[in-house]
């Protein structure tokens, strides 16, 4: 049986969504290796809107759903009305917009709370014990999806968000970007890509071994 595989976004760009390049490498990635996915996202405002070349908020509104859409062709689905049972794994892109939009991180830390839909529809994958993959910045959502003694990586152990992580029970391994860290107990996979200072092909080669782990187990 052919396998399918969601992908949450976090709406569209670094700064205030999901990062570009892992949302597409991710996509790239599910494709050469033949395997159907779906794109989702929550339908709800995004927490700011930056613009990307000043780094300034914009006095304006979006949305995350519709603006994840642009990452994917406009082929997308609300997260609320998307069922965990039709799929055998489920990827997550970083972005701030996922410390912003799928969760608190940015504002709350290890306080955050995280979008009802997306605890909801991971919860459902990994209760099926169908394999998650966390990019970048997505693995702190971890130790609140997983509970204490998680393991996952976002690169540095050094690094702000890392700590914050380790503060809130997850073990946090150190990897390198063309690396994966596996939870085998719990078929999570985690890379840093841009959680770290690299190149496009570098993010390449670990988003790939993620995607790669992940249909390994699914």
């Amino acid at each position: 049986m052919s396998k399918k595989v969601a992908v949450i976004l976090s709406g569209c760009g670094v700064f205030d969504g999901a990062e570009v390049y892992e949302a597409t490498l991710v996509q790239l990635r599910l494709d050469e290796a033949g395997v159907e996915y779906q794109c989702m996202a929550p339908n709800v405002n995004q927490m700011h809107v930056l613009n990307h070349i000043t780094g300034q908020e914009m006095q304006e509104t979006r949305n995350v759903m519709v603006e994840a859409a642009r990452l994917c062709r406009g082929n997308i689905v609300d997260l609320a009305e998307a069922n965990p049972n039709d799929y055998d794994a489920v990827i997550v892109p970083g972005g701030f917009g996922v410390a912003k939009n799928l969760s608190s991180f940015a504002v709350d830390g290890t306080d955050m709370t995280i979008n009802a839909d997306l605890v909801r529809f991971v919860q459902g994958i990994h209760k099926q014990s169908k394999p998650v993959g966390l990019v970048c910045i997505a693995p702190a959502l971890a130790p609140k999806l997983f509970g204490e003694g998680v393991a996952c990586t976002l690169g540095s152990s050094e690094d702000d968000a890392a700590k914050a992580v380790m503060a809130m029970g997850a073990n946090h391994v150190p990897c390198a970007v063309d690396e994966v860290c596996i939870d085998e107990e719990r078929k999570l996979v985690t890379t840093p890509a841009y959680m770290l200072d690299i190149r496009i092909s570098q993010a390449a080669v670990g988003i790939g071994k993620l995607v790669e782990a992940v249909l390994a187990r699914a």
